[in-house]
């Protein structure tokens, strides 16, 4: 479900493995969650979150969820909220490899990142919560507005827009762009010459500079929990869910 990979320079890559898609279940939300948070007390120096060649993840594990009544469904949300305020207030630096597409949850898990690598070519990301009848809850539409700015995190967020490579690219979204095998290598890089800087004076930096993406998280109580369940168990997001779940399985036949 996530592979650990131990590079030099104590650079320490988590790798999705939940095939086909990497889908975010509880299982893995609570994985990867602690594996943020233990990493730098192992004394891992930064961290690379990789996903699978084609795939970073799909988002959220919809036909699984769907199952989960409002408390299960309420543990889930807090833990994945967690998993966000993880990488938001991580002490050491976490680069997102994004190595194909990265749909919804997916594109959260990179927006808290420091950094963006993305596969090159036709691959999608976005938060297109819209699509599927959700409300993107606020703490993560300002992680996007500090991304890309009032205006344009509003336009994209509004729309349910997916971008591809090139687009995501040209407006700030993801930093880099890579060919899709490459793409780990290049997060590994630029952490690499990252941590070849003046150490206390790198963290020291990067935790003022991110200080604000931080606080968005500091009180888990005041997460808007309670709010993104009424907009799930809502009437038009589980019908809307529901129907997209019956698309995936048709195709599939």
């Amino acid at each position: 479900m996530l592979e650990r990979i131990e590079h030099e320079s104590g650079i320490c890559e988590l790798k999705l493995n939940r095939p086909p898609v990497n889908a975010l279940n509880p299982g893995l939300v609570h994985a990867l969650r602690e594996a943020v948070e233990a990493a730098p007390r192992d004394d891992a120096q930064a961290l690379v979150i990789s996903g699978s060649s084609g795939i970073f993840s799909a988002g959220l594990d919809v036909p699984t969820l769907l199952t989960l009544d409002r408390d299960r469904m309420r543990a889930f949300w807090s833990e994945f909220f967690g998993l966000c305020g993880a990488l938001a207030r991580s002490p050491i630096p976490v680069a997102a490899a994004i190595t194909g597409h990265s749909p919804a949850g997916g594109a959260v898990l990179a927006l808290f990142c420091d950094y963006r690598v993305m596969a090159r070519g036709t691959y999608r990301i976005g938060l297109n919560e819209v699509q599927v009848g959700l409300t993107v809850p606020d703490c993560i539409q300002a992680g996007l507005r500090r991304l890309l700015g009032a205006y344009r995190a509003e336009r994209l967020l509004v729309q349910g827009t997916m971008l591809d490579a090139d687009a995501a690219f040209a407006i700030g979204f993801v930093d880099e762009l890579a060919d899709v095998d490459f793409v780990p290598a290049r997060a590994i890089g630029w952490l690499g010459d990252l941590l070849k800087l003046p150490r206390q004076a790198m963290l020291s930096t990067r935790a003022l500079a991110r200080a604000d993406l931080a606080a968005l998280f500091a009180d888990p109580a005041s997460l808007p929990v309670d709010a993104f369940l009424d907009t799930w168990f809502a009437p038009e997001a589980q019908s809307t869910l529901r129907a997209v779940v019956e698309r995936l399985k048709a195709k599939k036949a």
